[in-house]
C-alpha cells in the first residue's frame, strides 16, 4: 500500500524534519493491527499520478533525521514529486535481520514523515516473501506508474555492491541511479551524487538507546515515543 500525503506550503528544513514530528502518542497497539492496517496508518491514501518518483529503500531501523535530511535533498535537488520510503523486511546483503519487528519499523516511518509534503512510504516489501530484491519493487512501482521517471536513491556503502544486486543491468535500466552521500568523502564512481554530510547512524541510535543515553535530536520526537513505548534497542546486538 503506498501512502500517499497531500502537498502544503514549504518551510525551513528544520521545521520540515524536527518540528513537524512533535506528535504525541497515537495510543496504536501494533500487536493487534493486521498489516494492510497498519500500511494505512490513519493517513489519507491516494492514487497519485506522477511524473519523477524517488525511491528510498532501507531497513530504517529506525528512520532518523540524517534519513530525512537527504530525502529532502534528493527531492528538491532531482525535481521529483515525491520520496517513496520503502523499508526492506530482508536485505539480501545484510548478515543480520533488522532488530525491530516490521509493523514497528513501517510505524516509526509514518510517525516521521507524517504531514510532511512530497514523502510517502510503501510496506511493498514488507508484504511479500524475503529476501527484499530492489528490482521485484521496482518492477511493482513501474506497473503502477508506467510513465514515470525513477529515481533509485541509494547509499554510498551500497556503491561496490552493486554489481551483485539481482538483474542489475535491468535494474539499471529501469530506474536511474542516485547515490546519497552523508560521509563528504571523495566519489569513486561516476553516479549523480546527493551530498549532505550528517553524522547520524541507525546503529549509534541503537546502542545510545541500549546504554541508556539520549537520542533527542537524532530521531524526530514522534519516532523517539515509538521506541520508548515499544521497548525497542534495549539489548544492545553484538
Amino acid at each position: 500500500m503506498w501512502v500517499c500525503h497531500s502537498e502544503r506550503s514549504e518551510e525551513s528544513l528544520i521545521r520540515d524534519v524536527s518540528l513537524r514530528s512533535t506528535r504525541q502518542d497515537t495510543g496504536l497497539n501494533v500487536e493487534r493491527l493486521p498489516r494492510r492496517r497498519l500500511a494505512e496508518g490513519g493517513l489519507s491514501v491516494e492514487r497519485c499520478a506522477l511524473k519523477k518518483i524517488a525511491i528510498y529503500g532501507g531497513t530504517f531501523d529506525p528512520i532518523h533525521h540524517g534519513h530525512l535530511i537527504v530525502a529532502r535533498e534528493a527531492l528538491e535537488k532531482l525535481g521529483a514529486e515525491q520520496v517513496i520510503f520503502i523499508p526492506a523486511r530482508v536485505s539480501p546483503l545484510r548478515k543480520t535481520a533488522p532488530v525491530a519487528r516490521d509493523e514497528v519499523r513501517l510505524l516509526m516511518i509514518k510517525a516521521a514523515i507524517e504531514s510532511e509534503p512530497g514523502f510517502a512510504v510503501d510496506d511493498c516489501e514488507l508484504l511479500r516473501p524475503p529476501p527484499s530484491y530492489t528490482i521485484d519493487t521496482i518492477e511493482q512501482i513501474r506497473q503502477r506508474n508506467s510513465e514515470a521517471t525513477i529515481y533509485c536513491l541509494i547509499g554510498e556503502d551500497n556503491v561496490d555492491k552493486l554489481t551483485k544486486w539481482r538483474r542489475f543491468a535491468d535494474l539499471e535500466k529501469m530506474v536511474r541511479l542516485v547515490v546519497l552521500d552523508r560521509s563528504g568523502q571523495q566519489p569513486h564512481h561516476a553516479y549523480p551524487i546527493i551530498r549532505r554530510k550528517i553524522d547520524i547512524s541507525a546503529t549509534e541510535i541503537r546502542k545510545r538507546v541500549a546504554t541508556g543515553r539520549s537520542i533527542r535530536y537524532f530521531v524526530p520526537p514522534a519516532v523517539e515515543e515509538i521506541i520508548r513505548r515499544e521497548k525497542l534497542y534495549l539489548e544492545q546486538r553484538k
